[in-house]
């Protein structure tokens, strides 16, 4: 039960980190780094910590890929918000990427337990997606299942890790379902990620 409500917790924490980065949003009109620190430091939730903390980054150009149900799904970090963030919480460590799209109709954050390093491959301990195709239909939403079968939630493999201009790269897989019942179907989700700073 605690693992759960401390899922819940995390999700927020991330999507509170993707409204964040959201709010920075990159414009065509930004050209330049220096810009994008001034509008990063006016940003409220850059001045209580949260994007600027070590280990934290927001991607300026790179990809994350997601593809669900024989559906591919792409951020594009030079225009839409892709973070690779680190969560420190007492004693637990979480590490996750968090993604919206620069038309905020799609969203998708997984994380898990550990360190980000270079060559680690670590167990998923959430996962959300959540998209809307027009204004006319419903916000269609994946979340982590905790019925995919002998505890198996998926991995995170991280290539390569902050180095020099690239954040992150790597590949991950997961199973999401549509609700939470004991007999929704679940869907492996499987995407990649390459993240650089600029």
């Amino acid at each position: 039960m605690n693992s759960i409500r401390f899922t819940k917790w995390l999700f927020s924490t991330l999507l509170f980190i993707s409204v964040a980065v959201s709010s920075c949003q990159k414009d065509d009109n930004v050209k330049s780094m220096d810009s994008n620190k001034s509008i990063a430091a006016a940003d409220s939730a850059s001045t209580m910590g949260v994007i600027n903390t070590p280990g934290n980054f927001l991607a300026g150009k790179g990809t994350l890929k997601i593809t669900i149900e024989d559906s591919t799904y792409t951020f594009d970090a030079a225009t839409d918000s892709v973070a690779f963030i680190n969560v420190h919480s007492g004693d637990s460590k979480y590490f996750g990427i968090t993604a919206i799209n620069k038309a905020h109709t799609m969203s998708f954050g997984i994380s898990s337990v550990g360190f980000a390093a270079t060559n680690v491959n670590s167990k998923v301990a959430g996962s959300q997606f959540l998209f809307k195709l027009d204004e006319k239909n419903p916000v269609v939403q994946y979340t982590l299942t905790k019925y995919g079968g002998k505890d198996d939630s998926g991995k995170i493999s991280i290539e390569k890790y902050n180095n020099d201009n690239l954040i992150a790269k790597g590949t991950f897989f997961t199973f999401l379902a549509k609700d939470d019942k004991v007999n929704s179907p679940f869907y492996r989700v499987e995407g990649s990620f390459e993240l650089q700073l600029k």
